[in-house]
C-alpha cells in the first residue's frame, strides 16, 4: 500500500524538479510570454514576459510516472487520456496565442468542438471498455449511487467541460490553480487508495507532479502553467471523478473551480443585462479579491485552505 502511494508521488515530484530547468528556458527562447492585460490588476503588469506553457512540466512528469504503472493499473489509461487530451487542446491554444502570436489562439468554436470531441472518446471508452458505469455517489447518503439513465451521457459532458474551463479560469494567480488542484488530487488520492479502485497511481503522480511544479510556479512565479496545464488538470480532475464514480463530489473539493466560473458567467450576464454595469470589480473572483485590497499570495492562501476544508468534508461525505 505504502509503495502505491509514495513511489508514485516521489518519481513525479523528482521528474518535475528535473525538468523545470530545462523546460522554462526552452520557453523563453521560444519568446512563449505571457501578457498582461492594460485594464487588469496593476500589480500583474510586472508579470509580463514570464514564459507560460509550464503546464508540460507535470504533464510530462505525470505522464512518465504513470506509463510505468499501466501494466498492472490499466484504469489509469482513461484518466490519463483525458488529462493529456485537454492538455492538447490547451497546448494549441497557447501556441497560436504566444508562439504564433495570433491574439485569440483557437478560435472559440474550435477550442469547444475539441473539448466535446476528447469528452466523447472518454465516454465511449468508458461504457465499452471499463466496468465503471455511470451511477454516481450522493454525498451524504451513506453509500447510494444514483442512476439517471441515459441522462448520465449529457451530465457526463457538462461536468467535464465544465470542470475543464472551471480550472481554467482558476489559473491567474502565482500557484492558485496549483495550489487549490493539490488538494483535489490528495483527496482523490485518498479515496483512489481507500477503494483500491486501480487509478491510484495517476492520482498520487499528480500530486507528485505538483508539488514539483509549485517550487517554480509559486509568488513570485518563474513560470505559469498556461491553457496547457489548466486545461489538463480540469481533464485529470473530471476524469477521476468519473473512474471513482464521484462527479457529484466535484461541487465540493472543486468548489472554487464553481465560483470562478460562476462569477464570470454572473459578470458577463449582470454587464450586458445593465448595460454595463458589474458585480464584482473584476472577474474571476480572484481578481475582485486583489482590487479589494488582498495580496495575491492571501488569495491563494485561502483558497486553497477553503479547499482543504471541503476535501475533509467530502471525505465525511462519502
Amino acid at each position: 500500500m505504502d509503495f502505491k502511494i509514495v513511489i508514485p508521488v516521489i518519481i513525479s515530484f523528482v521528474i518535475s524538479v528535473i525538468l523545470a530547468p530545462i523546460i522554462i528556458p526552452f520557453l523563453r527562447r521560444l519568446k512563449a510570454s505571457q501578457t498582461e492585460r492594460e485594464d487588469g490588476v496593476k500589480s500583474h503588469l510586472s508579470k509580463a514576459g514570464t514564459p507560460t506553457m509550464g503546464g508540460l512540466i507535470f504533464l510530462i512528469a505525470t505522464t512518465v510516472t504513470s506509463l510505468l504503472y499501466v501494466g498492472k493499473y490499466p484504469k489509469i489509461m482513461p484518466v490519463l487520456f483525458l488529462t493529456l487530451g485537454f492538455g492538447l487542446i490547451g497546448f494549441l491554444d497557447d501556441y497560436l496565442k504566444v508562439v504564433l502570436k495570433r491574439s485569440d489562439g483557437l478560435l472559440p468554436m474550435q477550442k469547444m468542438a475539441g473539448q466535446i470531441i476528447v469528452t466523447g472518446i472518454f465516454a465511449f471508452y468508458l461504457i465499452r471498455f471499463t466496468d465503471v458505469d455511470l451511477t454516481m455517489l450522493i454525498p451524504f447518503s451513506g453509500g447510494y449511487y444514483w442512476n439517471i439513465g441515459w441522462l448520465a451521457i449529457p451530465v457526463l459532458f457538462i461536468a467535464v467541460i465544465g470542470t475543464v474551463n472551471g480550472v481554467n479560469f482558476t489559473d491567474g494567480l502565482d500557484g492558485l490553480a496549483s495550489s487549490v488542484t493539490i488538494m483535489v488530487a490528495t483527496f482523490f488520492s485518498v479515496v483512489a487508495v481507500g477503494t483500491q479502485s486501480g487509478i491510484e497511481p495517476i492520482t498520487c503522480a499528480v500530486v507528485g507532479a505538483l508539488m514539483g511544479f509549485l517550487l517554480f510556479n509559486v509568488f513570485p512565479a518563474r513560470v505559469f502553467m498556461g491553457d496547457t496545464g489548466s486545461l489538463a488538470l480540469g481533464g485529470f480532475v473530471a476524469g477521476t471523478a468519473y473512474m471513482l464514480r464521484m462527479p457529484l463530489f466535484i461541487i465540493i473539493v472543486g468548489f472554487i473551480y464553481l465560483v470562478e466560473v460562476a462569477s464570470v458567467i454572473i459578470q458577463v450576464t449582470y454587464f450586458k443585462k445593465t448595460g454595463g454595469k458589474r458585480i464584482f470589480k473584476m472577474a474571476p473572483i480572484h481578481h475582485h479579491f486583489e482590487l479589494c485590497g488582498w495580496s495575491e499570495t492571501r488569495v491563494v492562501a485561502v483558497f486553497s485552505i477553503i479547499t482543504a476544508v471541503l476535501c475533509m468534508i467530502a471525505l465525511l461525505a462519502i
